[in-house]
């Protein structure tokens, strides 16, 4: 018996970065996102939805299999690149093959923190440099 883990997010859920790594765990398999994109209409918002789901995949290091009502159902491998994929609009079925991937990405263990760190020290030195510049 073949036992698979997924961490789910729910249609908006996937923009949450932070939820879904908090979500993901050492025994993940893959990351499913099921989403229900008709009231983006004909706009570009489900190829971002799919873009973002993208990112997801490339930050944790986890394939991703994304199944809409009528945006972008596709599949991504770790790195966040679109496998197999059925274009906006259409009715298909999906078969995609997925290898699981093991351990964790510097995203996974540490967030965003580096993120904000480096934001304020960019902060920080710019105080400083136009303090210097005033002298």
């Amino acid at each position: 018996m073949v036992v698979i883990f997924v961490a789910p997010a729910l249609c908006y859920e996937i923009i949450f970065n932070d939820q879904v790594r908090q979500n993901v765990t050492d025994e993940t398999d893959f990351i499913l996102t099921l989403s229900n994109d008709a009231w983006f209409g004909r706009s570009i918002g489900p190829l971002q939805h799919m873009e973002i789901a993208q990112m997801r995949a490339l930050e944790l290091g986890k394939p991703l299999i994304r199944s809409t009502n009528n945006g972008v159902t596709a599949v991504t491998d770790h790195k966040g690149k679109i496998i197999k994929q059925i274009p906006q609009f259409e009715t298909a079925v999906l078969k995609a093959e997925l290898i699981s991937t093991d351990g964790q990405t510097p995203y996974h263990v540490v967030g965003t923190w580096p993120l904000y760190i480096w934001a304020l020290l960019s902060l920080v030195a710019g105080w400083f440099m136009k303090d210097k510049e005033q002298d």
